[in-house]
């Protein structure tokens, strides 16, 4: 599946749009980590437990995202976006969406 954040693929023709596909995924925070977390928080700097927390549902969410453009029966999402909210006190939500196409590649004049 080729995933794009423009609007056109290059190199590709779209022959076909076939909607939106998305995915999400919610995570919360264990309360260790929370704790951890507001303790760093006292003194600044990056909190690794979360950095990595939100990686790993961003890249649940975009994988189903990916597996909602195949059931449609796409093979590019082209214009993909994230986008998270906080859904209650130590839980985020991450969406990812995109338009799903079939896309062919062009063919090189020699």
């Amino acid at each position: 599946m080729i995933a794009t954040t423009t609007n056109e693929l290059a190199g590709h023709r779209t022959v076909k749009m076939l909607g939106v596909a998305r995915g999400a995924a919610i995570r919360s925070r264990h309360f260790g980590h929370s704790l951890l977390a507001f303790f760093r928080g006292l003194v600044g700097g990056e909190i690794v437990d979360y950095t990595k927390v939100i990686a790993e549902t961003r890249e649940q969410a975009f994988d189903r995202m990916v597996d909602d453009a195949k059931r449609m029966g796409a093979n590019a999402l082209l214009a993909v976006r994230f986008t998270s909210i906080e859904v209650m006190k130590n839980a985020a939500e991450i969406v990812v969406y995109g338009t799903a196409a079939v896309v062919e590649e062009l063919q090189q004049e020699e």
